[in-house]
């Protein structure tokens, strides 16, 4: 209709659209793809996609696998993902659980689809903080010594980063004299002062460790590369944007006045220093020119995204982003909720930790399997429920973070995330538990079959969970386009379901049709464990 639309006026112009939609049916040459078309209405086309072609497309993903199915276009992109960014002398909180998760999925389908993914942790680890860190370590250690301590334990003085941390802020925000010094420090670490470095380094290597513990339970690999990394460029940075006239002194600072911004770009104060939008600018530059970037992407909460839209605009005003070079994208994600619709917190006001909810969660799920293997008779192995309560535990929490739109809200339930039924990584789990179990109980080859077996798709059902595999590739195609993973939760729930429809009205065991079924089955696992790795869950085979 939209082409009958262009062509009228123009030399024998088709008299209706459907004159238009009988020409591109005519037109059509014949393939393997379509079985046959037809015209409704107006104007529309229908196709009727060949059961052959469909047919014929599953059996080669089971005999040569699911690599054949990345989408295009990204083989050999270099690809730089900026995401989880905890500081340094802080512990994990829930806030720090989306950008970990989106940012650690996105990898996942780059990587899957052949680009070169650089995941870059972006911590937090130099800035004002480190001066009362510092000072207030000296300071207990000084006491441990007066008190007949040893002077050289310096790892008691960073066994409690949140308590050294809660300690040094009181006394930075209480005692005029410590926040005198506090500051001193500071100039004196970035100045280069040994000791103060030494100070440093023990700070961040503490933050280090407990970062990994979380990172190896969450299954989440990063390449650390600090603000510190960039603090030799800065200086450089803010030169070349007062040459090339990006940037300006007002009222003593040197900003960036942008279009459509009321409140420039700070990039330096008046007292010399720097500030985060320096660091980011100096990354981008970096990650462009040295690290040969195609595309960089940013994975923070929504409230940074006006901060990311001035560092792109005064990047490209410095010449550092041009057309048809490097892309740069900000993936904003909304907050995580209570239920009671509040910002996340414990009863106390503190931001819950991110350890101890992914505790929590495992020990509800070792609870559960406990419970279904005593009511069923079956003995209980610690080993495997430690096991299957991790990546149910752990599955649970990414799964209901990422079924989300990454903009919205979304309230942090244990109750819901863990329930059996809908749309949970639990009830996930179970049906693809429940699929292998089905293969198992079959006793037979199915990779052997899928070499010399036809799939038979001639039970509606067959056709449509059939169908819905082949659209694996377009869920991933949606997700980038829109960096959004809930593009491949909504297409993983959408073939469980289809996946038991089809199991309720088609027989598997003991059917004529068993060996084209198993092949189905064993298709629909095998799409299903690929949408699990790139969502960071661990598969389960029985539960």
């Amino acid at each position: 209709m939209a082409l009958f639309g262009k062509l009228k006026g123009t030399p024998n112009a088709p008299k209706a659209p459907r004159d238009v939609a009988t020409a591109i049916v005519g037109a059509l040459p014949t393939n393997d793809l379509v079985a046959d078309t037809s015209l409704a209405g107006p104007g529309f086309i229908n196709i009727r996609l060949s059961r052959d072609f469909v047919s014929k497309r599953l059996s080669c993903m089971l005999v040569s696998g699911l690599a054949g199915w990345a989408p295009t276009g990204y083989a050999g992109k270099k690809v730089i993902i900026d995401f989880s960014s905890p500081n340094v002398a802080k512990e994990m909180h829930v806030g720090h659980l989306r950008s970990t998760i989106i940012g650690d999925t996105l990898c996942r389908i780059f990587e899957y689809c052949g680009s070169d993914v650089l995941r870059l942790n972006h911590v937090g680890d130099w800035g004002t903080q480190f001066g009362m860190l510092i000072e207030h370590m000296a300071d207990a250690r000084q006491a441990r010594v007066a008190a007949g301590g040893d002077d050289k334990d310096m790892d008691e003085d960073v066994s409690d980063l949140q308590e050294l941390y809660r300690a040094a802020k009181k006394r930075f925000d209480d005692e005029e004299e410590f926040k005198t010094r506090a500051r001193e420090a500071v100039t004196r670490l970035q100045g280069g002062d040994a000791g103060s470095l030494a100070a440093w380094e023990r700070i961040c290597a503490a933050s280090r460790r407990e970062f990994e513990a979380i990172y190896s339970r969450l299954g989440v690999k990063l390449q650390e590369r600090g603000e510190s990394f960039y603090n030799p460029m800065l200086k450089g940075v803010v030169e070349e944007l007062k040459e090339r006239g990006v940037a300006t002194i007002d009222q003593g600072a040197l900003c960036v006045f942008l279009e459509g911004h009321p409140v420039p770009l700070i990039v330096q104060k008046g007292d010399g220093g720097f500030l985060y939008a320096t660091t980011d600018l100096a990354a981008i530059k970096h990650r462009v020119n040295e690290e040969k970037a195609d595309w960089i992407i940013y994975v923070t909460d929504v409230g940074q995204s006006q901060h990311f839209e001035q560092v792109f605009s005064t990047a490209k005003k410095a010449g550092w982003l041009v057309d048809g070079g490097a892309k740069v994208s900000h993936v904003g994600f909304g907050l995580v909720l209570g239920e009671d619709g509040k910002r996340f917190r414990t009863r106390s006001g503190d931001l819950v930790r991110l350890a101890e909810l992914l505790d929590e969660a495992k020990s509800r799920c070792a609870g559960t399997i406990r419970e279904r293997r005593a009511e069923a008779g079956e003995e209980v192995d610690e080993a495997e429920v430690e096991d299957a309560a991790c990546a149910m535990g752990y599955g649970a929490v990414k799964y209901a973070d990422l079924k989300n739109h990454r903009t919205t809200n979304y309230k942090f339930s244990f109750d819901e995330m863990l329930n059996l039924k809908g749309n949970t990584a639990v009830y996930l789990l179970y049906a693809h538990a429940r699929i292998a179990g089905i293969v198992r109980k079959a006793e037979k080859d199915v990779y052997g079959l899928a070499a010399d077996t036809p799939i038979s798709l001639d039970h509606p059902k067959e056709l449509e969970l059939a169908i819905h595999l082949c659209k694996f590739s377009e869920a991933l195609e949606d997700a980038i386009e829109e960096l959004a993973p809930n593009r491949v939760t909504d297409y993983l729930y959408d073939l469980s379901e289809k996946f038991n429809s089809f199991y309720v009205d088609c027989k598997v065991l003991g059917s004529e049709q068993e060996a084209s079924r198993l092949l189905l089955c064993e298709a629909t696992a095998v799409v299903m464990r690929k949408c699990f790795e790139l969502l960071g869950i661990k598969p389960l085979y029985r539960i």
